[in-house]
């Protein structure tokens, strides 16, 4: 098991794998990993395009992307949410954990259009309210503990922030890197979505090959927004996703796999790779990482106070 810090290499409004060469796509995005990430990506090796990565392993090219976080304040204006490190010290940041990979694939997790929890998905992402500073209430596996964990937006102030988890599927149809909607070529376990650390049930027989797990860990430093006073009065939460989701159901997460050469398969093999640590695995400062940076392609007010969300226009319920 890998886990890993990535700071981020862009906020822009690109998505490779949902609007290929659209600028710009609907909406706002976090990315984070190798420097190839662009309107338009190669459908081979991610890492023969890329000559740096903000990701602590620097062999991995890959990239990792989510919707952003914003604050909606009761005058209708936004604000994006930052992030803050986790115990890993990158800031503005999410982190990974997976235990492989294919070259050439990719995959998406979650719908944005989804304003309801869909049936059996409870474990397929959540959010976790920190309880005070330095991760407090951070117990348990994540999306298992309904009393720390919530599939929507939580619902009060979060004293420490609030943590995304995003859980991709762990099957795979074993002959399509891809599929049209970016999900069809794989599956979660016929008992719904593996957990933290199992892989679940059964595989269904459309989708028989077992995959490594992926999982996308975001911090969001929501404690300056934490004054009740600009909540809305009927007690719902303040917050929404760059997608105008205010309910935080539509959270989800892409994935282009792009580790370099039979890097990851190398650690995967080596006995003692565990969390950050993994001998078979170059590690770089936080430094060397977050100077890899791609050039914002579309020129847009992203993070000032904002009369409406970058492409959404008014928030979608």
């Amino acid at each position: 098991m890998l886990r890993f810090g990535c700071t981020k290499v862009v906020i822009d409004r690109l998505d490779p794998l949902v609007n290929p060469g659209q600028i710009p796509s609907p909406h706002v995005h976090q990315i984070v990993g190798g420097n190839s990430f662009n309107a338009t990506m190669t459908t081979g090796d991610v890492s023969k395009e890329s000559t740096c990565t903000t990701c602590q392993f620097s062999d991995d090219h890959s990239n990792y992307w989510t919707a952003n976080m914003y604050f909606k304040a009761k005058n209708g204006t936004y604000k994006r949410v930052p992030q803050m490190g986790n115990p890993l010290q990158f800031s503005d940041q999410f982190s990974t954990q997976t235990n492989g990979g294919i070259l050439g694939f990719r995959m998406l997790s979650g719908d944005p259009m989804d304003r309801e929890r869909p049936r059996n998905m409870e474990k397929q992402n959540c959010f976790r309210c920190y309880t005070g500073p330095n991760f407090g209430g951070d117990v348990g596996a994540p999306c298992q503990d309904a009393s720390v964990d919530t599939p929507a937006f939580p619902a009060k102030a979060c004293a420490g922030g609030i943590r995304s988890n995003i859980l991709f599927p762990t099957c795979w149809d074993g002959k399509n890197l891809d599929s049209v909607d970016h999900k069809s070529h794989v599956a979660y376990p016929v008992d719904g979505p593996a957990t933290f650390l199992s892989l679940g049930g059964a595989c269904p027989s459309t989708h028989p090959v077992r995959i490594p797990q992926l999982m996308y860990e975001v911090t969001w430093d929501t404690t300056s927004f934490n004054n009740q006073a600009d909540w809305p009065t009927d007690g719902s939460s303040p917050f929404v996703l760059s997608t105008g989701d205010g309910t935080g159901f539509g959270q989800h997460a892409d994935y282009v796999f792009g580790w370099k050469d039979d890097s990851l398969q190398k650690a995967m093999d080596t006995s003692g790779c565990f969390g950050a640590s993994c001998a078979g695995l170059a590690r770089q400062s936080i430094d060397q990482a977050k100077a890899c940076q791609v050039k914002t392609l579309v020129n847009e007010d992203v993070d000032g106070w904002l009369t409406e969300l970058p492409g959404i226009g008014m928030e979608m319920k």
